[in-house]
């Protein structure tokens, strides 16, 4: 059975990159919150423009089948075969959460979505955003309407 998305690449990457990765979100989160609003401010903006794993993959497997193509157009047909094998390995990634990027990439600290998004929801929680959420009947379509937007913002 295929893992659920977003456990694809933890559930792939070494039990002590994760725990590595999983301190240095808590560390940032009580570093901002000890440093008050602005910085949370701050760190949430960092975060919005943070690449994930994902990103830097599709980012990279990108430009590494242009310059296939462009050099078997140009030098020797035989460099076809590496958008070829880019693709399986996307294709293997997008299946498993696995593929040889990912260790090397995990091991320099780059997060999922998930990771990012959980530091950005602590941060939020600890500025406060939530509590208008908090007081208020959530069974309402206003009172989802507030979670949503909390969340979204």
């Amino acid at each position: 059975m295929i893992a659920p998305t977003a456990s694809l690449v933890p559930s792939n990457t070494a039990r002590e990159v994760n725990e590595a990765i999983r301190q240095q979100s808590e560390q940032n989160i009580a570093q901002y919150a000890s440093r008050g609003r602005a910085a949370i401010d701050q760190r949430l903006e960092e975060l919005e423009a943070e690449w994930d794993v994902e990103r830097l993959l599709e980012c990279n497997a990108s430009t590494i089948v242009l310059v296939g193509i462009a050099l078997g157009a140009t030098v020797d047909r035989r460099w076809f075969a590496l958008p070829a094998v880019v693709a399986a390995f996307l294709l293997q990634h997008s299946i498993q959460g696995w593929c040889p990027p990912v260790p090397v990439l995990r091991r320099l600290g780059v997060r999922t979505r998930s990771e990012i998004d959980y530091e950005r929801y602590a941060l939020k929680a600890i500025r406060g955003d939530f509590r208008e959420v908090a007081g208020r009947e959530r069974r309402t379509a206003e009172g989802a309407h507030q979670a949503f937007e909390a969340a979204r913002s």
